[in-house]
């Protein structure tokens, strides 16, 4: 890959002193562990809209489809001034070649989900969506988002960082038939392991190149590539392309060699050990036997092992 991924995330995420009490909420793993193969753009709706740090506590209110964000204590109405703000600085995030959004959860600008709305008996309903956290989602629907809090559920951080360096490798593959043909070769068994449905949906429209602008399908690909790969890569999926993969050895596996790598995959399958310890072993396998097919498959290195995403039962 070439240079960083670039990431939108709330700016308090990175230890920046802009939330209302005056404080930050830095994560870690996000800034020093991640962070060395992203670029961030911090973003702080309530600090760039012209509020202060500290500031009075604010929430959502009314409607949870069009919900008002309300001063706590002052009852003043700031919705049509983040709102302002908002739509000014989607724009200008679209220049900025983001390849996904990490929000402060229950924020009620940054949440995106499960975000305390008031109703007007004073009863708070955990069903809203922050309000700059909308207005990116409506406007870049293709684009990788998630809240730190969730990132703390391995399954998810994977999940979130595969997409994110797929779209990387997506956005740097040559937009023509070659380019696409190799990039679908090279990703069908990452894809596979989300869902059989969109692969095969995937497999036609390349199938088709020919009857469509290039340009046309690069777009329609994208449009099924990323909701694919949101889907949960579940152990039952994985166990599935691991023995997809170790189909392709039949021929020059040991019997030793075979039964080694079935007990890893049925000890993964068991929930006993990370899948990180079959692919270990397959990986070993692709290079003693020089499988040039199992060499370009995205699915057995998708991102930086030092990130240990797959060490987790």
């Amino acid at each position: 890959m070439n240079n960083k991924i670039r990431l939108g995330m709330s700016s308090c995420l990175l230890g920046e002193n802009v939330r209302y009490d005056g404080g930050h909420k830095l994560d870690n793993f996000l800034r020093d562990t991640l962070g060395q193969w992203v670029d961030y753009v911090p973003v702080c709706p309530e600090k760039e809209c012209g509020l202060p740090v500290p500031r009075e506590p604010m929430r959502l209110e009314g409607d949870p489809t069009s919900p008002r964000l309300i001063v706590t204590r002052t009852r003043r109405d700031i919705t049509d001034q983040m709102m302002t703000w908002v739509n000014r600085r989607i724009v200008g995030l679209g220049n900025e070649n983001l390849h996904g959004f990490i929000f402060k959860s229950r924020s009620p600008s940054c949440g995106i989900e499960q975000v305390k709305v008031i109703d007007e008996r004073e009863i708070p309903h955990k069903i809203g969506v922050g309000l700059f956290a909308q207005a990116f989602m409506d406007h870049f629907p293709l684009l990788p988002v998630e809240e730190e809090d969730r990132l703390n559920d391995p399954a998810l951080r994977e999940n979130f960082i595969s997409r994110i360096f797929t779209l990387k490798r997506w956005r740097e593959t040559p937009q023509t038939v070659e380019g696409l043909v190799e990039f679908n070769a090279h990703h069908k068994l990452q894809i596979m392991a989300h869902s059989v449905t969109h692969l095969r949906q995937m497999d036609k429209l390349v199938a088709d190149l020919k009857k469509i602008p290039v340009a046309e399908a690069f777009q329609q690909y994208l449009e099924i590539l990323m909701p694919a790969l949101k889907l949960r890569a579940t152990c039952k999926k994985n166990t599935n392309i691991l023995m997809h993969i170790l189909g392709c050895f039949k021929k020059q596996l040991s019997a030793d060699e075979k039964q080694e790598a079935l007990e890893k995959i049925n000890l993964y399958h068991n929930q006993v050990v990370p899948l990180i310890v079959p692919i270990t072993l397959l990986n070993h396998y692709g290079r003693k036997y020089d499988q040039p097919y199992l060499k370009q498959q995205v699915y057995l290195n998708p991102h930086p092992a030092e990130l240990m995403l797959r060490n987790h039962v």
